[in-house]
């Protein structure tokens, strides 16, 4: 599909920061696929003077394209190949940890999209319900597989539910995209004329000027027919990279237990979703009490309630090659993108606010 521009003082207001208020706020989100969506969702509900949450929508997620790599790469390493021939990916150190656990390739589980969007979609009901607030009429179940062509509209209950609130109200809606874009994407084809009504701030990849591959970016990668019509369709763009930027946002074990644990149902829930974390057993993680976890997502939120958290500037919004590399071009259209963030005040805010929902 070809997307008309919009005008450039449209694109200019809904590209400006967020001014006073709270805004319109529909989260898509894979939930279950980590352990920071979590903590974002949670943060956006306890921050209603700067952001009305509409809607929750969960996305669908696996891990499922990394298992014919890994399996490739351990038969290789058998067979006698050098390891300098299997560093690319991280497959090395991934299965170097598996192997001293005494496990293999074949023994990891990744759940598939549908499933993925199913765990997801009961993972943010349970958010709502620790934080003690009603999730009636505001979660959604998104896409159940991901796009297979550049115009392929993956039909879903979020697609719906995006479409009908970017086209209500007098204020645009943001929509905080925490995984893969499928929903958007598809309710971007379906509708296009809701990009005069919508700001997606999406959090992925690399910055748009780094000389790096993107394929790590799992939230990029798992569909890139639909990340590309984030960047192609001319939808106003707040682009926050995950690598270099949100990166930054660690939180470490002692943390979670003074700060967030005992701090009501939800700080608790969030330390055992810590102590607890599904990926430190799929990427065979030990010494996990010493190690930091980064809580990438929160990074949307952060920048909602305080631009300053999360320094942003105009850039034009780069292509995405074949090889998922960015290519940028002064022709394109503008997005805002995030080359920074201010760690300690946004995980203050967020403990300042689990503080005061627990009293």
């Amino acid at each position: 599909m070809t997307f008309t521009p919009l005008s450039p003082d449209l694109m200019q207001d809904r590209l400006s920061l967020p001014k006073g208020g709270p805004v319109r706020l529909l989260i898509d989100t894979d939930a279950a696929n980590e352990i920071d969506d979590q903590f974002a969702i949670a943060w956006a509900l306890l921050s209603p003077e700067h952001m009305t949450v509409e809607a929750v929508t969960a996305v669908p997620f696996s891990f499922a394209h990394h298992q014919p790599e890994l399996l490739a790469a351990e038969r290789a390493l058998e067979e006698g190949a050098t390891r300098a021939e299997h560093l690319v990916g991280g497959f090395q150190g991934w299965l170097d940890r598996l192997h001293a656990q005494g496990r293999r390739a074949a023994d990891l589980k990744f759940v598939g999209t549908a499933e993925g969007m199913e765990l997801s979609y009961r993972e943010i009901c349970t958010i709502y319900e620790k934080l003690g607030i009603s999730s009636d009429g505001k979660v959604f179940k998104g896409a159940l597989r991901y796009m297979q062509a550049p115009n392929d509209i993956v039909e879903s209950e979020a697609v719906e539910t995006i479409i009908r609130l970017a086209k209500s109200g007098d204020a645009p809606l943001y929509i905080a995209a925490m995984g893969c874009v499928t929903n958007i994407a598809s309710a971007l084809l379906k509708a296009p004329e809701i990009r005069e009504r919508i700001v997606v701030i999406w959090t992925s990849a690399y910055p748009s000027t780094a000389p790096h591959c993107n394929r790590p970016s799992l939230n990029l990668v798992q569909d890139v027919h639909a990340s590309r019509i984030i960047f192609d369709s001319g939808v106003p763009h707040i682009y926050l990279p995950g690598y270099h930027v949100g990166a930054q946002l660690k939180i470490s074990r002692p943390e979670m237990a003074q700060f967030v644990k005992g701090h009501g149902a939800i700080g608790d829930y969030l330390y055992h979703l810590y102590t607890h974390n599904p990926l430190h057993d799929m990427f065979a993680i030990s010494d996990a009490e010493r190690r930091t976890w980064v809580i990438w997502d929160i990074i949307n939120i952060a920048w909602l309630i305080n631009p300053d958290w999360v320094p942003t500037h105009l850039t034009t919004s780069p292509l995405l090659d074949e090889n998922l590399f960015w290519e940028k071009h002064a022709a394109r259209h503008q997005m805002r993108e995030a080359h920074d963030v201010q760690r300690d005040e946004i995980f203050l805010d967020f403990y300042d606010k689990l503080a005061a929902a627990a009293k």
